[in-house]
């Protein structure tokens, strides 16, 4: 099938560069609702079966004009939510950031039974998003569109998609609105099909100020995580 991973809009927490991971977080900012619009109409061309999002309302807010203009329900889906922050949540000093991050970026290099503090390991965010993303496979579309979060995208593409030669490093920002697209399955593997880092709608809907934690996991811009 056709899978369509998009980021969410810009949020509150994302200007602040606060690790907001909990249900049911913060809404989008004005211009990550213009993100929203803009998407909808960058994706019109592509065919739908569903759409599915996260429980946290920033997803919602982003996927609905996209539902809207197709006449989709959105379908919340438990497995989708970002990595969890646990004890670094709604904080955005250089400690938690860098606690997070490096722990994101410690699953990257194979160490999954590294457990963020207070959270998960990475075993169990991959079990997670994987159950997600293999019930909505079963489902039986031609393709669907998925708005999730920016490290927890990040991490299970990279782990689970096949080497390409287009491909980003893990390095690279995935900037709100940002969409990967995969075909493929689990037993046959996920193929790259493209990769928009920045906003689907156009650059000029990027926000260079944020701080956005989440969606850089080299924030020093030094080609190093952790």
């Amino acid at each position: 099938m056709r899978l369509l991973l998009m980021r969410h809009g810009q949020t509150h927490a994302n200007v602040s560069g606060e690790l907001d991971t909990a249900h049911p977080g913060l809404d989008l900012t004005d211009l990550g609702r213009a993100q929203a619009a803009a998407a909808a109409q960058a994706i019109a061309e592509e065919h739908l079966d569903a759409i599915y999002v996260s429980s946290r309302v920033r997803t919602h807010q982003t996927a609905a004009p996209t539902a809207e203009d197709r006449g989709l329900d959105l379908t919340p889906l438990e497995g989708l939510e970002e990595i969890a922050a646990g004890d670094f949540e709604m904080r955005s000093d250089h400690d938690a950031v860098a606690g997070y991050i490096g722990t994101v970026a410690t699953w990257l290099d194979g160490d999954l039974d590294h457990r963020m503090p207070g959270g998960e390991s990475g075993h169990e965010f991959l079990a997670r998003f994987d159950a997600a993303v293999r019930s909505i496979v079963d489902a039986g579309h031609r393709a669907a569109l998925v708005v999730s979060h920016g490290a927890a995208l990040r991490t299970w593409v990279s782990t689970r998609m096949r080497p390409h030669p287009d491909a980003p490093p893990a390095t690279q920002p995935l900037h709100n609105t940002a969409l990967i697209v995969l075909e493929g399955d689990h037993e046959s593997g996920w193929e790259m099909v493209s990769w928009q880092g920045h906003p689907v709608g156009g650059e000029l809907l990027d926000d260079p100020s944020a701080e956005d934690p989440t969606g850089d996991l080299d924030p020093d811009g030094d080609g190093e995580i952790g």
